[in-house]
């Protein structure tokens, strides 16, 4: 396994998470100072919008508008250009818990993960992906998952989907419609793996944070379909949570690496930062959505 070296590029920040690159900027979500917050070239952060309800996965609509998925209200909301929002749509109808991670296509179409149970009080329980059309129409995408994570799209029409607790990467074929189907086993990893946040990149790995463990395991790796894993970031004084390439030619991978336990999370207890690292690959254009 290839072993890379991480930068530290911004600090100061409580839990960080959905990390996209944008229009030439970074762009997070902070879920315990509820901020969405974007990125400049020195680390700096700008807070875009708060999010009362906290703030999840974020995603851009084809005229560039920003979409972020508020927790508590399982809704997306639309961030308007003076930082106030508008619901966009709801999905707490097919939701098991908070609202969690989102990719939106450059066609528009939205898939919306939730935690599926009240982590940290429940024990985990599978839950429905969410398909949300241009028109803003929900579905549950048939097929359960346990507690759907990351996203990305591959350049073959897949859609591939961490699922924390059941330690796998998951591939669906995306319909002209957006519609999803055929959901199989795309990388089965092993018991002290619960990828978290990902980004493919052009050789068609899939990284991804290494979440709720720490210590030697914790870190970024990547893994090829089928399980191999390849390469790590090594993250040993944090948790690995989510990542996304950014900045010239999509060749620097972002890392947001977040100092807290499952105790501490449920307390809203954390420290975060964002680091880089180099890692030989660019990101795959277009992976992450729109």
């Amino acid at each position: 396994m290839q072993q890379h070296d991480r930068t530290e590029f911004a600090s100061g920040h409580q839990f960080l998470e959905g990390l996209r690159w944008h229009d030439g900027r970074l762009w997070a979500s902070d879920f315990f100072s509820r901020e969405v917050l974007t990125f400049a070239a020195d680390g700096s952060a700008t807070t875009v919008a708060v999010v009362d309800g906290a703030p999840s996965g974020l995603g851009f609509l084809p005229d560039g508008t920003p979409l972020v998925v508020s927790q508590a209200g399982a809704t997306v909301e639309r961030i308007e250009s003076d930082g106030t929002l508008s619901t966009f749509a709801e999905f707490g109808t097919i939701a098991g818990g908070p609202g969690n991670d989102m990719l939106v296509t450059h066609e528009g179409h939205i898939y919306v993960g939730n935690f599926g149970f009240a982590i940290g009080a429940e024990d985990p329980k599978p839950t429905s992906l969410g398909h949300i059309d241009p028109q803003g129409t929900l579905t549950a995408v048939e097929g359960d998952v346990l507690f759907p994570n990351g996203m990305a799209i591959t350049p073959d029409g897949k859609l591939l989907l961490a699922e924390t607790f059941r330690h796998r990467i998951t591939s669906f074929d995306v319909g002209a419609d957006g519609t999803l189907s055929n959901q199989q086993v795309w990388a089965q990893l092993g018991e002290s793996y619960n990828p978290d946040g990902i980004a493919l990149d052009s050789d068609g790995g899939i990284w991804f944070g290494n979440a709720l463990v720490e210590g030697d395991d914790s870190g970024f790796y990547r893994v090829v379909e089928g399980g191999e894993i390849t390469d790590k970031v090594p993250v040993p004084d944090a948790q690995a949570i989510a990542c996304a390439f950014g900045g010239d030619d999509l060749a620097t991978l972002y890392l947001a690496c977040n100092a807290t336990t499952l105790a501490d999370f449920v307390q809203g207890k954390s420290s975060a930062t964002i680091a880089t690292a180099s890692v030989g690959r660019a990101g795959a254009p277009g992976s992450a959505g729109g």
